[in-house]
């Protein structure tokens, strides 16, 4: 299924590039249409119910985009997914949706996770050192978790970077079982 995300996924972005749309505010209106069908078992039942004629269907979404202000590209993204039947898949759409249009900024999104919370000033110096890594411009997102002990961990795509104190005494038990 991941190739039939892209896909869309791509189309998707060639028409934000196409028509010079704003990306993050097109992102923000897929993942508020993404939010409104987690929330709504009545609607996905409606909207995957293939017995609805697809014309109740397209009304229904032009009342729903109409209400929260959504633009007509928007609109007929999620009208083309309905009409194939892949609105339940609109979750992976949305986040392969982000990664294309990341990929075409050249932005790096990581998650950044410490033991504590990070000043303004290390988050700098974080997305700095990223960026380094990366060759592109970083936006991160940052949480906390006290059992790291101390250091962070930094996810990129499905590339982890263990810098934690935990992850540094797992390595060193690994060595010493292994000797």
């Amino acid at each position: 299924m991941a190739l039939v995300d892209n896909r869309y996924a791509r189309a998707m972005a060639e028409v934000v590039f196409g028509r010079k749309l704003d990306a993050g505010q097109t992102v923000q209106q897929v993942r508020s249409m993404v939010e409104l069908v987690n929330s709504s078992q009545e609607l996905r039942h409606v909207w995957d119910n293939p017995a609805i004629p697809a014309e109740q269907k397209r009304h229904l979404l032009d009342a729903i985009t109409a209400r929260l202000g959504t633009s007509r590209e928007v609109r007929n993204f999620i009208a083309i997914l309905i009409d194939h039947q892949r609105l339940m898949q609109l979750p992976q759409i949305a986040d392969a949706l982000e990664h294309e249009i990341n990929e075409h900024l050249g932005l790096a999104e990581a998650e950044v996770t410490s033991a504590r919370e990070l000043s303004e000033s290390e988050k700098s110096d974080m997305e700095r050192q990223i960026s380094a890594m990366t060759g592109k411009r970083v936006r991160a997102k940052y949480t906390t978790d006290r059992a790291l002990i101390g250091g962070a961990i930094v996810k990129l795509g499905s590339t982890i970077y263990d810098g934690s104190v935990r992850g540094q005494l797992h390595k060193m038990k690994e060595q010493l079982i292994n000797q």
